[in-house]
């Protein structure tokens, strides 16, 4: 097996795979009922066409994921990394951006949600530390409903030096803290812009808070300490797409 190459399974995950011209698709491993749920819901595309198919019973598809607690719909491919994006690059000449910026959240289901929802919302790229980012899990492509295929991701040896960078080059960081006071609807959301959100727990990190220009808060009843941070990240992703100028 290649090196850079890991296994994904679930239907969308391995679906939006095959359509995605960027991703190489060693093997695909399917049940003759899910290979024609491909050829059913993709009358007009061929995407199995030069790709390596390999016909398994449920049973046998169960192995890929048995230590994973996850079901695979009778859907596994073997794919490669995409071409690593280079973040510098990619903010030259362009202005309204909405970036995203994890610190310390690590756990692949709310990754993958997060994903899901950043693609759903508009947001132009998440950016992770890359020894926080679970970039082989199968249970992060899973969450992700196959749009890891539809989002810049970007990863980067240091959070702190990559927020002042962004700083320097017109981008407002906004860090989404519990205990703030100001509630973040009530902000004009403008121009480039960084949404910063920490892990469950501990939120953003004690040094990482000071690369924030503003701390902002969602709302929420008083009996209620904190949300999930995929929901967090879902309700501001959402709100910022319907109100950004």
């Amino acid at each position: 097996m290649n090196n850079s190459a890991f296994f994904i399974v679930g239907k969308h995950a391995v679906i939006e795979a095959l359509k995605n011209p960027n991703r190489k698709v060693l093997r695909v491993f399917l049940t003759e009922e899910s290979k024609k749920t491909i050829h059913r819901e993709n009358q007009n595309k061929n995407l199995l066409k030069n790709i390596k198919v390999f016909f398994k019973t449920k049973k046998e598809l169960d192995n890929y994921c048995k230590n994973d607690g996850m079901q695979h719909q009778g859907f596994v491919a073997e794919i490669e990394h995409l071409q690593k994006l280079e973040l510098k690059e990619f903010i030259k000449k362009k202005n309204n951006l909405t970036l995203v910026c994890l610190d310390e959240v690590t756990d692949p289901r709310n990754i993958g949600s997060i994903i899901r929802s950043a693609a759903s919302f508009g947001i132009d790229g998440l950016i992770f530390k890359d020894r926080h980012f679970p970039s082989n899990s199968k249970l992060m492509y899973k969450s992700s409903s196959g749009c890891m295929e539809h989002l810049n991701i970007f990863t980067v040896s240091n959070i702190n030096t990559t927020l002042k960078y962004l700083r320097d080059n017109n981008f407002w960081v906004y860090g989404f803290d519990s205990k703030s006071n100001e509630d973040f609807t009530k902000i004009k959301w403008q121009k480039n812009v960084v949404l910063l959100f920490g892990s469950e727990g501990y939120g953003i990190t004690k040094h990482t808070k000071k690369y924030a220009d503003f701390l902002v808060k969602i709302k929420i009843n008083d009996k209620v300490e904190s949300l999930n941070v995929s929901n967090s990240a879902s309700i501001v992703f959402h709100y910022i797409n319907q109100h950004k100028k």
